[in-house]
């Protein structure tokens, strides 16, 4: 299990998680914290489901949310940092989208997701577009997101703490 894996290797490795959520609504800590004894890396989350606490609580700019909006790579790359920073954690995830099946443009379509993660390194966001109805919209996006986080533990970037 995704969840299993990503949560032996941070503890492995001692590094701690925290996670901003805005289309997914807290699916992604849900399947974190099914993990017993996930309090050892997950610090907390933050649900923002609007602009405002998007802005207030983890920090995006306001100028961001103006130019780019909040379905965007960049909202969800400060959505990321943000938290990170806020929660204290080595490691911030972020999902931003559009769940559906309202609120879609051709611009911006239903089911339109941005995924960021960021370390004190790095930022780095992934744009994914799902066809699904709004529940499998969100789990696909909470999917995509773990297996961001997991690439980017066990082949990826970070390193463990003090090497």
């Amino acid at each position: 299990m995704i969840e299993q894996e990503i949560g032996d290797e941070l503890r492995r490795r001692g590094l701690t998680l925290s996670i901003a959520e805005s289309c997914t609504g807290g699916l992604v800590a849900h399947r974190v914290t099914n993990i017993s004894g996930s309090s050892d890396y997950y610090k907390g989350g933050v649900i923002a489901y609007t602009n405002d606490v998007k802005e207030r609580i983890l920090q995006v700019k306001k100028k961001t949310l103006e130019e780019k909006g909040a379905v965007s790579a960049k909202c969800a790359e400060e959505m990321a940092r943000g938290v990170r920073i806020l929660l204290e954690s080595d490691i911030g995830i972020a999902t931003t989208g559009i769940a559906g099946p309202t609120g879609g443009t051709p611009e911006k379509p239903v089911g339109l997701v941005y995924i960021a993660l960021a370390t004190k390194d790095y930022v780095y966001h992934e744009r994914h577009l799902f066809h699904k109805d709004r529940e499998g919209n969100k789990r696909e996006a909470a999917d995509a997101a773990l297996k961001m986080l997991q690439r980017d533990i066990l082949h990826g970037k970070e390193k463990e703490k003090g090497s």
